[in-house]
């Protein structure tokens, strides 16, 4: 036997009726009608999120998440494939500037991707644990550059109750 739309109804039991209030003392929900005593709830409605003329939460959380740490580190990245493509002897940013490979002043990390087939010299900001390893297995000697700025992180604060 196939199900009509006119023989859908809700499962026994799904569907309560609403209470009844504001009908007398005869119906249960007499007097204040479930609305306590007095105030402006009690006399009319407030909207959702109405915080009393405070600033409501939704304004006064943040639009945009997230943040933009002012510590945060920039760097180019150059694997150790265009390294070696370059054909110099010493690679350091302003080499690697000079052939158009990273922008003006940009801060360059040397990543592991591809190998190293000759010894060559490479100045750099940073590298990766493979890089190292690939450049000096391949008879070249890295040379970590001195970031222009120092350190960027604030010094370590200790608890400020016990420093009194």
């Amino acid at each position: 036997m196939a199900i009509k739309v006119h023989d859908l109804q809700p499962a026994p039991g799904s569907r309560k009726r609403a209470k009844r209030v504001g009908r007398g003392i005869g119906g249960k929900g007499g007097k204040t009608a479930g609305r306590g005593s007095k105030g402006q709830r009690a006399r009319n409605t407030v909207r959702v999120g109405f915080e009393g003329g405070q600033m409501p939460l939704h304004q006064r959380v943040p639009k945009l998440r997230g943040f933009n740490n002012p510590f945060r580190v920039d760097y180019q990245a150059i694997n150790l494939d265009t390294i070696d493509a370059t054909g110099l002897d010493t690679v350091s940013p302003a080499s690697l500037y000079e052939k158009g490979l990273i922008s003006k002043g940009a801060l360059v990390k040397v990543l592991g991707r591809g190998e190293v087939t000759r010894a060559v010299t490479v100045k750099a900001h940073a590298f990766s644990k493979s890089a190292e390893a690939a450049i000096t297995a391949a008879g070249g000697t890295v040379e970590l550059l001195a970031k222009p700025y120092g350190e960027r992180r604030p010094p370590a604060q200790g608890n400020h109750l016990t420093n009194r």
